[in-house]
């Protein structure tokens, strides 16, 4: 989290304008000290926004409500303690389910500003919802550097990411110790209400020791906010600086449906941007190989109109075309400078470019936030939270209905039409296991990546995401009873929506 004790009350922004294109901001709502928004998985239209204290609000087409009160299990508000970010669940239109972390009171379990990792859902009885503990990480010692980001991947898989323990200059070696998992990006799959409640994915760089399996990537000081390119796959890491630089980190995707950056070291304590930091750890002296950022920025005013700050606040690849030529840029701002930035990532190595201010300021701002239609928002602290806006409306699915078609048990089927032919499949992980890969794919791609897919499970909507650039989408899901999949691509216009036959997976045969 940026480095501030409090947030002030009442909010202030200033509209720019870069080009005749230029994206506006939108206010959507007011909130108390907003830290995060994010969306349902499968419904744009219910945005969700984190308060710091430990409410979660749903803002919907029928007003704003508040879904979830937590402040009785979150540590707030000394220095950067709080409510950090939610994740919520793949089938969150059914479950309710959130994944939430948060740093805790004594009642949530361990000490006062232990980080968390929890499930929530609504109580069927009403009143407190239910609470299903994941994971918790002690750090009591200091009240900053908490991390904060959770996201599922585009592999399936949670992604959460934590600070170094805080303090000056990591005093505890976290950074560059893998035997500890601050100052890391965990990778996780959470089994709420189960023991133990979560399990290591195959591929996890240390499952295999030395290092705690739980770790995907290390060397970071304080990742508050991280993400994935919905185009392309790639995870960009915002990582709060200590006095001299502050850096965005990338790591290529490996594959379509895959994350990138197993294993990698970004460098902290060692390294501060691209440059030596000045106190380094003892481990520093036998570390080599360290993944550089790909762009990096100074404290200091360097004139010119180029990026200062003190604290980086970083955002999403932009995948909206209403947003014109915003669309293919990261955004990201700084909590001291206020101006909202973008750059162009690199794709195979090598730096960014285009770095440029966007003409837009927003006072104390906390966070970004993506909904699965891919609009982009952006909270400040004093309250508001506002939507990037194009000088033309996006252009959003509307929620799936159920389909009526009857199942047919097939690992493969598609769909044909005159606007191109959706193929839907599946395949079993392992033999006699309950999870599988589904993989759906339009041709001909025609440039089409970007596109928004949706997947049915028994008739209702479970999960969404954008076509890749060859316009391929996965997802991983776990089945133990006969369970109908259907595929629907979103292609605009007059072409309205593709989908494909429906497919029945079905759980292994019982001896």
């Amino acid at each position: 989290m940026p480095r501030f004790a409090l947030f002030a009350i009442a909010a202030v922004f200033a509209l720019g304008c870069g080009s005749v294109e230029a994206a506006s901001l939108q206010p959507i709502g007011n909130f108390d000290q907003p830290v995060y928004v994010t969306s349902s998985p499968t419904n744009s239209e219910r945005l969700l926004v984190v308060e710091r204290e430990g409410r979660i609000i749903e803002r919907g087409p029928s007003g704003t409500r508040q879904l979830f009160d937590l402040t009785d299990l979150v540590s707030c508000c000394d220095v950067e303690r709080g409510m950090l970010s939610i994740a919520p669940a793949p089938d969150f239109e059914s479950s309710g389910r959130i994944y939430a972390t948060y740093t805790g009171t004594p009642q949530a379990g361990g000490a006062e500003g232990d980080v968390h990792l929890d499930s929530f859902r609504p109580n069927p009885g009403g009143g407190v919802p239910i609470r299903e503990p994941i994971l918790s990480v002690d750090h009591e010692q200091e009240a900053n550097h908490n991390g904060g980001q959770l996201q599922f991947g585009p592999d399936g898989h949670l992604y959460m990411s934590l600070g170094d323990g805080g303090g000056t200059g990591d005093p505890f070696e976290n950074g560059q110790n893998t035997e500890e998992l601050l100052g890391k990006i965990l990778r996780i799959d959470p089994h709420p209400g189960q023991t133990p409640a979560y399990s290591i994915p195959a591929g996890n760089p240390f499952s295999a020791g030395p290092g705690r399996d739980e770790i995907w990537a290390y060397g970071l000081r304080n990742p508050w906010r991280f993400s994935f390119d919905r185009g392309t796959g790639d995870t960009v890491i915002a990582d709060v600086g200590q006095s001299a630089r502050e850096e965005i980190d990338i790591a290529a995707s490996s594959a379509p449906g895959g994350v990138g950056g197993a294993g990698a070291n970004y460098g902290w304590n060692c390294r501060e941007g691209f440059i030596a930091y000045t106190d380094p750890a003892t481990a520093c002296s036998t570390a080599s190989v360290f993944t550089e950022p790909v762009f990096d920025y100074p404290h200091s005013d360097p004139g010119g109109g180029a990026a200062f700050g003190c604290s980086i606040i970083g955002g999403y690849v932009v995948r909206d075309p209403s947003l014109g030529d915003l669309d293919g840029r990261y955004l990201y701002t700084d909590y001291c400078s206020e101006e909202i930035r973008s750059l162009v990532l690199p794709r195979n190595g090598g730096l960014a470019s285009g770095d440029r201010s966007e003409g837009l300021t927003v006072a104390k701002p906390t966070s970004f936030g993506e909904d699965s239609c891919g609009r982009i928002y952006v909270a400040s602290g004093e309250g508001p939270v506002y939507r990037f806006e194009g000088p033309t409306p996006a252009i959003c699915p509307t929620p799936m209905l159920a389909s009526a078609q009857s199942p047919t048990a097939t690992s493969r089927r598609s769909a044909k039409s005159k606007h191109g032919r959706l193929l839907l499949s599946a395949k079993r992980l392992r033999p006699g296991g309950l999870r599988f890969k589904v993989k759906v794919r339009l041709g001909p791609c025609r440039g089409r990546g970007g596109l928004p897919v949706q997947l049915s499970r028994n008739g209702k909507s479970f999960a969404s995401k954008h076509l890749d650039r060859h316009c391929r989408a996965r997802f991983w899901l776990t089945v133990a009873k006969a369970t109908p999949l259907r595929a629907f691509v979103h292609l605009g216009g007059k072409a309205g929506r593709l989908g494909s036959r429906q497919l029945k997976l079905l759980p292994p045969k019982q001896p």
